[in-house]
């Protein structure tokens, strides 16, 4: 028999601690939550101060009877779930369901799943954190009155199946929003004037900038026109230089968000395939006997903090002086306290600096091995030393028309020999190249060439911009961003396009709905607010039932309202065109969780459907009769295939073009990676650019 019992989430942080810990301790997974809110009503009381009314959940009948069991033989039962308001919720059902006191000291949390930390861990246990469980059980009950009042109606009104939430419903309005922007968006002409200049043997660029000192835009070719007219031939003289030295700092180390944004941008990852890979690197990694068995690489990856913990920081340098040199070494000061983080834990950070990425090249799988390695870099190169730029700004003057040179160059790349931060804008290239120049040189203007270009609308959301969006405004919170991303997509309320968030025609009937009856549901202000009521709960500073009193009552209104006054919304179908092979009867439009689908319109006698599909314009290689038309995956990734499918097998992942290879006649396709696009034979070695 075992003289303690550790109760954990899952089983593969189980098989980890229970190493640790050694023979006298036995650990068991509950696998996530034993207790919830039924299914199949509300199971919330607003009239008996929301008392909620908890269930075994289904299917863990078996898994609480084995745990009731192991605690009934231990001397002493330890709650050990994630350190988090649902891990500290998890673990006050648990003390419920096993009956332990939950003001004795039956509390574990750590921040990493390592030997040292673990052990640690035990030494202090405490009491189960009542205001984190009145904040989690708060969110639950909010986030059930509002889904299980407004969902009914939307079946009723709309469609079954419908959805609504509070984080889901802004996030879908803001991408509407977006949309509308777009939709409504009017370019403005401008126009710039770029120009090669020569000094010797140096070419360098310039840009037009003002004139007699003052910056001047140009907004018409007529502007252009008045600025090349005013130019005294091609020399320009150099009427000034300005040269600066620069730092750059390093990013710092990773927040939940900030980790799904850039491993959108540089592993092409989706938020909710990050936090998947990233559970599993906490959870452990089996390294072999001689590198200690499973053990945890990274911190836990639910965290809005930035801080680090002084051990791992001076592990950090340690690792830095040795591999880089002690003028490789950044400020040793501590991280500022980001506003509205919960800092309850540190930023997602190696549970080991000298645990290289190299070292576990051939342990990890290939997106375990890619995620360590962003995470690890980024911890390290956050604690490195700035990056020094040398600048350089250069005015050159002709007859009062100035235009300015700007070039860069790494004198000391700190930081930046590790890692540097990904961004969704394209930025020039900073280490552009400048001669030696000096006042008072006359150099010559090679070209002078006029551009014009149109003002760009906001570009739609990617889940990284999504997710920046909502953490910038307080919307949700780290647990929150991955399966609001999911959800909006699974109800079919939008889609995604190009890697890009488009409104499905659903999820703007469904917007309009809320923004009539419920318009505070889908308020940004509002739902920042909620989230900052759910912040003060877990500090103690407000009661959970007088935040949920507060907004219930407004919503209770609103509720018998929108029950006499919702009409019922009919989403006709609209005719295709062409009629069902199967039965003669109309085709129709149809949504579905993907967008709109056809479908014989004699449903349910006829079920035939079939997906909407896009001609590109070239004839299947393969058959010679059909067309090859834009297909979607189950998993809605883009490819291409013939249109007589299943007579015809021919399928391709990249985009076939119309022409044949020059070379050997064969197909030609496009290639997209994320510096270029190129055309390429599908049997020789031809390839050529996109452009061409």
């Amino acid at each position: 028999m075992s003289d303690y019992l550790v109760i954990v989430e899952s089983p593969a942080k189980a098989k980890t601690i229970e190493r640790y810990l050694g023979k006298k301790y036995k650990v068991k997974a509950s696998m996530g939550h034993v207790r919830d809110l039924p299914k199949s009503y509300t199971g919330v009381d607003p009239d008996d101060q929301f008392k909620p009314k908890y269930i075994t959940i289904r299917g863990k009948g078996d898994v609480l009877k084995e745990l009731k069991t192991a605690a009934k033989k231990a001397k002493k039962v330890y709650l050990a779930a994630d350190p988090d308001r649902e891990g500290e919720a998890i673990a006050w059902h648990l003390a419920y369901a096993l009956n332990i006191d939950e003001d004795s000291k039956c509390r574990v949390v750590f921040n990493e799943i390592t030997k040292d930390a673990i052990k640690e861990s035990f030494k202090t246990p405490r009491s189960i954190d009542h205001d984190l469980v009145d904040a989690q059980q708060a969110r639950r009950i909010l986030d059930r009155l509002v889904g299980y009042n407004i969902s009914p109606l939307l079946w009723k009104k709309v469609k079954k199946g419908l959805s609504a939430g509070r984080v889901q419903s802004v996030a879908v309005k803001m991408i509407i929003d977006r949309e509308k922007e777009i939709e409504n968006f009017k370019p403005e002409e401008y126009w710039s004037i770029d120009a090669h200049f020569q000094q010797d043997n140096d070419v360098f660029e310039g840009s037009f900038y003002g004139i007699d000192g003052k910056k001047q835009e140009l907004k018409s070719e007529a502007d252009v026109k008045a600025v090349t007219d005013k130019l005294d031939g091609r020399k320009f003289s150099i009427d000034k230089v300005n040269k600066r030295e620069r730092r750059r700092n390093p990013a710092k180390p990773f927040t939940t968000s900030s980790l799904q944004q850039e491993a959108a941008r540089k592993l092409n990852f989706r938020a909710k395939k990050t936090m998947m890979v990233a559970q599993q690197l906490y959870e452990g990694i089996d390294l072999g006997k001689k590198a200690g068995g499973i053990t945890g690489l990274i911190t836990y990856m639910r965290t809005d903090s930035t801080r680090i913990s002084d051990t791992a920081k001076q592990e950090a340098r340690g690792y830095i002086e040795d591999h880089y040199g002690k003028n490789y070494l950044g400020n040793a000061g501590k991280a500022k306290k980001q506003e509205g983080a919960q800092d309850a834990h540190e930023a997602i950070r190696p549970t080991s600096a000298v645990r290289d990425p190299k070292s576990l090249k051939d342990i990890l799988s290939r997106d375990q091995f890619r995620l360590y390695k962003l995470i690890w870099e980024r911890f390290l190169a956050s604690q490195m030393a700035p990056a020094v730029m040398d600048t350089m700004t250069v005015h050159l003057l002709n007859n009062g028309v100035e235009f300015r040179a700007t070039g860069s160059k790494v004198k000391f790349k700190g930081f930046m020999r590790v890692y540097v931060e990904g961004t969704d804008d394209k930025k020039k290239d900073e280490n552009k190249y400048l001669p030696d120049l000096t006042e008072g040189m006359v150099v010559d203007a090679k070209d002078i060439t006029p551009n014009q270009h149109f003002t760009q609308p906001p570009p739609r959301y990617t889940e990284a911009r999504l997710v920046r969006t909502m953490e910038e405004q307080g919307i949700g919170r780290p647990s929150t961003y991955a399966p609001t991303l999911d959800t909006i997509q699974r109800r079919g309320y939008v889609r995604l396009d190009n890697k890009r968030f488009v409104p499905t025609e659903l999820g703007e009937i469904v917007t309009d709905i809320m923004k009539e009856f419920f318009p505070k549901i889908i308020d940004l202000d509002f739902t920042v607010k909620m989230e900052e009521d759910l912040d003060s709960i877990e500090e103690g500073k407000a009661e959970w039932i007088n935040v949920l009193d507060e907004f219930y009552e407004g919503f209770r209104k609103r509720l018998e309202r929108a029950e006499q006054e919702m009409e019922k919304i009919e989403i006709r179908d609209e005719p295709a065109g062409v009629t069902c092979e199967n039965c003669g009867h109309e085709m129709v439009y149809k949504m579905g969780r993907y967008g709109k689908f056809l479908a014989c319109s004699n449903f349910p006698e006829c079920r035939n459907t079939k997906p909407i599909l896009k001609k590109i314009g070239v004839t299947c290689p393969k058959c010679k009769e059909g067309d090859v038309v834009e297909r979607k995956s189950k998993k809605n990734r883009k490819f291409y295939g013939c249109d007589r499918y299943p007579e015809c097998d021919f399928v391709s992942w990249d985009k076939p073009i119309s022409r044949p290879c020059p070379k050997c006649e064969s197909l030609l396709v496009e290639k997209k990676t994320k510096k270029e696009t190129r055309v390429q034979c599908t049997n020789c070695d031809y390839q050529e650019s996109a452009q061409n």
